[in-house]
């Protein structure tokens, strides 16, 4: 049986905002496959930990904020090497 301190501070936590999420997480938030994320996190791509004996990966929210913003900065640098062409063929551009 739980004591008052106990439930209260349960309550507290599950109105906290996480500071980490699982790769499961990662991989909705991302719109990809757990298997994506595995692998950006095992190359280093993505800074992660290993949590407990088992070692469970977590990625902390304000490092994942962090490597989409990077990875804006890598696809503007990509489209700005690599422009679109106006040659025949080329499916052009949606107006917006």
């Amino acid at each position: 049986m739980l004591s008052k301190g106990s439930e209260s501070a349960r309550e507290g936590a599950s109105r906290l905002t996480p500071r980490f999420y699982t790769l499961d997480d990662v991989a909705v938030l991302l719109a990809t496959t757990l298997a994506q994320v595995y692998s950006l996190v095992r190359s280093g791509d993505l800074p992660a930990i290993k949590i407990g004996g088992r070692g469970r990966w977590r990625v902390e929210v304000t490092m994942l904020d962090q490597w989409i913003a990077d990875q804006y900065e890598v696809t503007r640098a990509y489209i700005a090497e690599n422009p679109m062409s106006d040659a025949p063929g080329k499916v052009a551009a949606p107006e917006v």
